[in-house]
């Protein structure tokens, strides 16, 4: 629950096998996604320029655009910074899949980007890319 917006709404700690990165990765990106949002894709999270080196992310980031070792988020369809967790409407279970994407490049995308600049960014990118789903439901 404290990962959600009835709790305390902080972000998850992510974690990764380093083993599993392809060599020539030079950043990572994580996003949060729900597909049972009755609007479409809702967008919870997106952080992006992780260093390759990374075995993951650490739970409560901050919300704000930069973070260090030169880490950077999105902006999340509630429009803000950083993450925001699951606050679905009552009724069916809503699932939350946490992307993690190796990618060739760091993004050159400016702190605060949007769902569509995040995916036109990674475009080509991608070396490898993983996925764990969680799930939320309000009674």
């Amino acid at each position: 629950k404290k990962f959600t917006g009835d709790g305390e709404d902080l972000s998850p700690s992510i974690s990764w096998d380093r083993e599993g990165i392809p060599k020539k990765t030079r950043s990572i990106a994580v996003t949060c996604e729900d597909p049972d949002a009755p609007v479409g894709t809702w967008f919870h999270w997106i952080v992006y320029n992780i260093p390759p080196e990374a075995k993951g992310l650490e739970e409560n980031l901050a919300k704000k655009p930069v973070l260090k070792d030169g880490i950077k988020q999105g902006s999340n369809d509630f429009r803000k910074i950083g993450y925001n967790g699951p606050a679905p409407p009552r009724g069916p279970i809503h699932h939350y899949n946490f992307k993690v994407f190796a990618l060739k490049d760091k993004l050159s995308l400016k702190p605060g980007c949007d769902k569509k600049q995040f995916y036109r960014a990674i475009e080509g990118k991608i070396l490898g890319q993983g996925k764990i789903t969680g799930v939320y439901q309000r009674h």
